[in-house]
């Protein structure tokens, strides 16, 4: 880049007019950092360290020169004041107070659910976040190799039957990481925990056919850039992160903010920060999108106290992908300090996903609260009729299109046709079934 120049260039001039100096303060502060941060924060002339915004003395005609040099600020890292990020507290907190309010519908439902309720909750969360959060990366794992991951470590009945050889690197890898982001939520997050993360990301050392750097940041000189490629044109630049050379220094702040802010600000608020300024200085070679979703996790848990994961905030992002895209762009892809829009897109998302999992739970208690009754009030029914209603219930309204005729029921349960006749007869004069329809065109539906 051309500022990497400027030293060069401007010791130059100041040789030519040494006997003409005039305060560079001014230029400092009419430039913000650019000057002072390029040129290293060094006197030119007698080469020793002075405050960041006085300059030994420089024509004023150079401020014509450094504008011609220097690019304008870009990118939010790039921002004076940087990285403090604010919201306007008042804009954002509609969009808070939903999703706590989601929160605690969510909690005080979850607190009602039986053992196995409870753990069947957690395997459709699990399952869900992990499937979700490498899908808005493009890569896609097999559900069963999820599920069946799943189900080994939350010790579920039947988990540890398929053998080890037939597990999948991928699903292991991403499973560990969102589980080690919500179990350490008690202690202080290190430099260490996220390397770790890093390398169980990418076990082979390579992303895809690319050799990368795993278990550390990034070292590469070239710029780290998020680009859409064009065929024939130039590549669309979306945006371009810290170089490889701040990273440690930029992470070093990250990790003192987070392991301090808990308490300080809304939970929700800060799960958004966290993840929009780890995104900012996309300190891996590969993996950034990924580690900053389980970061936002972490984050949330810790609000919550808890490890256990009752929602999946990467579904809904999944959901919303593009959008997702423009708002992490649109955040970071200007120098402004102020995340406003973002932490308020955050926190719907937060809302939408506790949201879906009361849906969920309402379901399973529903269910519950179904054959309950049901052996209550009908204990003698076989267990034909038990299968057909069972499905019939997590079909939903609707799920049987046309409703239930004696063919659908023979194909369901296995039984004759004679059998099937009578068991659909009986469910109707028990009032379980309604009964629509002549001949052919007969089908039980569920009662109004």
């Amino acid at each position: 880049m051309i500022w990497r120049h400027w030293p060069l260039a401007i010791a130059a001039m100041t040789e030519k007019h040494k006997s003409r100096p005039s305060s560079a303060h001014a230029l400092a502060q009419s430039h913000g950092r650019g000057l002072a941060c390029r040129l290293g924060s060094r006197d030119l002339e007698a080469q020793k360290p002075v405050n960041r915004f006085s300059c030994e003395a420089i024509l004023p005609k150079i401020r014509f020169m450094v504008a011609a040099l220097s690019p304008p600020p870009r990118w939010i890292w790039q921002a004076l004041g940087w990285p403090v990020l604010h919201f306007d507290a008042q804009a954002v907190q509609a969009s808070i107070s939903a999703a706590r309010l989601a929160q605690g519908r969510l909690l005080g439902l979850a607190a009602s659910l039986q053992m196995a309720d409870l753990a069947a909750l957690q395997f459709d969360e699990w399952t869900q976040e992990a499937v979700a959060t490498a899908q808005i990366e493009g890569e896609v794992l097999q559900v069963h190799s999820v599920r069946a991951s799943v189900a080994r470590r939350l010790g579920l009945p039947g988990a540890n039957t398929a053998p080890h050889a037939a597990r999948d690197a991928r699903t292991e890898a991403t499973l560990d990481v969102l589980q080690a982001a919500t179990q350490q939520w008690q202690r202080p997050l290190t430099q260490e925990d996220l390397f770790a993360w890093h390398a169980a990301l990418f076990p082979t050392g390579r992303s895809g056919l690319q050799a990368i750097v795993t278990g550390g940041w990034r070292t590469h000189a070239e710029p780290m850039q998020i680009v859409t490629p064009r065929l024939g044109k130039p590549d669309v630049l979306h945006y371009q992160a810290p170089a490889s050379g701040d990273v440690p220094a930029h992470m070093a702040a990250w990790l003192a903010w987070f392991n301090t802010s808990l308490g300080t600000i809304d939970g929700v608020a800060r799960a958004a920060l966290a993840h929009l300024w780890f995104e900012a200085i996309h300190p891996f070679e590969d993996g950034n999108g990924r580690i900053g979703r389980a970061l936002a996790e972490l984050a949330l848990a810790q609000d919550l106290q808890s490890p256990q994961r009752m929602m999946s905030v990467s579904a809904q992002l999944l959901a919303a992908r593009a959008e997702y895209y423009a708002q992490l762009q649109a955040a970071t892809g200007h120098p402004v300090l102020d995340v406003t829009s973002w932490v308020q897109w955050f926190a719907t998302r937060v809302q939408h996903a506790a949201d879906a999992s009361t849906g969920h739970i309402q379901t399973v208690l529903g269910k519950t609260r179904f054959w309950s009754e049901l052996q209550t009030d009908h204990p003698d029914l076989s267990a034909a009729q038990r299968k057909a209603l069972g499905r019939l219930y997590d079909a939903g309204p609707g799920g049987f299109v046309g409703g239930l005729s004696t063919d659908k029921y023979v194909n369901l349960t296995g039984v004759s046709r004679a059998t099937a006749y009578r068991d659909l007869t009986d469910l109707a004069e028990r009032r379980l079934l309604v009964r629509t329809g002549q001949g052919r065109a007969t089908r039980y539906v569920w009662p109004d």
